[in-house]
């Protein structure tokens, strides 16, 4: 799995969830996550969830980490697995790292009440991908949230981190499947 953070800021909308982002946009080729900061406003038009479809919810911030992550030949279960996975790696991280007690309800992650992130997984024909943001600032939200603010963390680093983190579970994945001797 390649990584990259992207230096240059830009809005997530909902139209970087798409297959061969990282390769097309930034020439990340394979499996990858990357990384950048900047607003979110996602429009119902590119918006994926369907519960928030439903509920009409906003989705925007002033200012967040993005990472968006993807693999390929797998099923969309794998991809909410990746998701879930990838939020406990970054629960873990940011509670030692900041010494406060965050809590993970599946994707989501809270630091008291405060909502830090939002996350969803989708399928495309040849991979799954993940979008995950974390607020840096509680700026321009909808809902009470947290932030890397809150946490005294810098973004850049949590990014880099995070994704070297991501990577080593990646990995030590892949390596597992390749070791096994199969059973009739």
């Amino acid at each position: 799995m390649k990584s990259l953070f992207i230096e240059k800021p830009q809005t997530y909308d909902g139209t970087q969830l798409r297959s061969l982002y990282a390769y097309l946009d930034h020439k990340v080729l394979g499996p990858s996550v990357v990384s950048w900061t900047g607003p979110c406003s996602i429009s119902f038009d590119h918006m994926v969830d369907g519960e928030d479809l439903l509920e009409q919810a906003e989705i925007r911030g002033a200012n967040m980490l993005h990472f968006i992550i993807e693999i390929f030949d797998r099923d969309l279960f794998s991809g909410v697995a990746l998701q879930r996975m990838f939020a406990a790696i970054a629960r873990d991280y940011l509670s030692a790292k900041s010494g406060q007690a965050l809590v993970r309800e599946g994707d989501d992650l809270f630091l008291g009440q405060g909502k830090l992130s939002i996350s969803i997984a989708t399928k495309s024909p040849v991979s799954v991908m993940v979008h995950f943001a974390m607020n840096i600032t509680n700026e321009g939200t909808p809902v009470k949230t947290a932030s890397l603010e809150d946490l005294r963390l810098n973004p850049r680093q949590v990014a880099t981190d995070l994704m070297s983190l991501l990577i080593e579970e990646y990995e030590s994945i892949v390596k597992a499947t390749q070791k096994v001797r199969p059973v009739n």
